[in-house]
């Protein structure tokens, strides 16, 4: 696609375009009309301003995110990396994903109950397949070794 110079009523009409798909960091939007606009000036001062009227907000995104992937079984590892790379703040992060919380458990067994059926496994080798599965979903060691042992004394 060929870049043209912009106006920043061009700028805005295609950032809100795209805010209305759905929520999106403010690295997204720069990156995405970056690609799309030469004048990165005009692009980061029209980001600003759509962030001054609140059209654009990290910390909305960041609830929005984390709720989509939590739907999607991922666990917090995965969720705060994944935020990072959208240029999310670390503080946004640790207020959004916070890997104390019992919800995390709660998935994490969901997770393991929807693939493994609630069987618990019969050797090593099985007991490594599921941690490796839980941890390539984004689950501490510190769930997952509580997933195992709870769901041992419950059987």
């Amino acid at each position: 696609m060929q870049k043209v110079s912009p106006t920043p009523t061009d700028i805005r009409f295609s950032a809100m375009n795209l805010l209305a798909l759905r929520e999106h960091s403010a690295k997204e939007l720069k990156d995405k009309l970056g690609r799309k606009f030469e004048c990165v000036e005009l692009v980061e001062e029209v980001i600003a301003g759509l962030i001054e009227q609140d059209l654009q907000s990290d910390e909305r995104f960041t609830q929005a995110f984390v709720s989509m992937r939590q739907r999607q079984g991922k666990g917090p590892l995965i969720i705060r990396m994944e935020l990072r790379e959208k240029g999310i703040a670390n503080e946004l992060i640790a207020h959004f994903v916070d890997d104390s919380d019992s919800l995390w458990f709660e998935l994490a067994h969901d997770v393991w109950c929807k693939k493994f059926r609630n069987v618990l496994p019969a050797d090593a080798r099985g007991r490594a397949k599921q941690l490796r599965f839980l941890q390539s979903r984004g689950f501490s060691s510190r769930h997952i070794q509580r997933l195992f042992v709870e769901t041992t004394a419950e059987n």
